[in-house]
């Protein structure tokens, strides 16, 4: 199953994500299919940007995001 999720980057105690689109059975770090944007929650404005056509074309094509993701995109506007 295809699964829309973040990528942990960043140093220890400063994380930094991307949100990308991967198959389910890959480690949290591995291999992505596409990346649709980034978020930074250590920033003091919570950083976030997302590509929301991308984002909604992977979702029509039945990747599902992870319930964290699912927030997100509420929050940036990509889903209801």
């Amino acid at each position: 199953m295809v699964k829309i999720r973040l990528k942990r980057l960043g140093a220890k105690k400063a994380p930094f994500y991307r949100i990308v689109v991967a198959d389910s059975r890959t480690p949290r770090g591995g291999k992505a299919i596409a990346e649709l944007g980034y978020y930074n929650p250590t920033d003091e404005r919570d950083l976030l940007k997302v590509d929301v056509e991308n984002a909604k074309k992977w979702i029509s094509n039945g990747a599902q995001p992870t319930d964290t993701v699912r927030a997100l995109l509420k929050k940036c506007g990509a889903i209801q």
